[in-house]
């Protein structure tokens, strides 16, 4: 049951994989350019670790996106049938459901290995400064811990009704927006306030998204 199900949900999901799996093979080693072995301009410790930090956003954007996509991939065509395949089949519904969050983040694997084996080739080809060391089995780590926590946030979400998944994720997108509006608009305006401090911060459940990702560091 388990190989049927993975391999529909690959069928459903194989370009979001397949380019997510690109972008995180790429971003390690983008954000060490110009710190490449043999270039007489490789990059001064500071400003090696100005760039790392500046693409480093990048990651949990990423992490994000693709807990999102695959999440919303894994129940699209359940919710166009409204589940009369799922109900049909000689498996309890929790069952079901586990596989399906099983076989998601099965292939969330794939792009987790691409950002683990970029980051080890763009330590490996950079020349890093005395004082800093590479942290590439740590970043893939915590990328990979980013990756389900949203796939499991947003596939909790999706497993409801179409219309109740897009409610709710209408309602979250709206209040970051009005927040992010009210901060270029200079408007002392927090909408968030303690809830955005127990979610965001540590222990929070998202504060993995938080704080600096960092390829190269101290």
């Amino acid at each position: 049951m388990f190989d049927v199900i993975l391999y529909t949900q690959w069928k459903w999901s194989r370009l979001i994989i397949v380019l997510g799996s690109l972008a995180g093979f790429a971003l390690p080693i983008v954000s060490v350019q110009g710190a490449a072995s043999g270039d007489r301009g490789a990059l001064a410790a500071g400003a090696l670790l100005q760039t790392v930090q500046s693409w480093g956003v990048l990651y949990p954007v990423l992490a994000a996106a693709l807990g999102l996509l695959v999440a919303i991939a894994t129940w699209a065509p359940d919710h166009r049938g409204r589940h009369v395949h799922a109900l049909s089949l000689p498996v309890a519904r929790w069952r079901y459901v586990l596989l399906r969050f099983a076989s998601g983040a099965t292939l969330l694997a794939l792009p987790i290995l691409a950002v683990l084996a970029g980051a080890i080739l763009a330590t490996w080809s950079a020349t890093i400064p005395v004082g800093l060391r590479g942290y590439a089995l740590a970043l893939a780590a915590r990328f990979a811990l980013a990756v389900l926590v949203a796939y499991a946030v947003f596939f909790a979400v999706s497993a409801g009704t179409a219309r109740t998944a897009g409610i709710i994720l209408a309602v979250i997108g709206s209040v970051i927006l009005l927040q992010i509006v009210a901060s270029v608009a200079n408007v002392d305006l927090d909408v968030f306030g303690e809830l955005q401090v127990a979610v965001l911060n540590w222990p929070g459940p998202l504060a993995i998204f938080t704080g600096r990702w960092m390829l190269i560091d101290v």
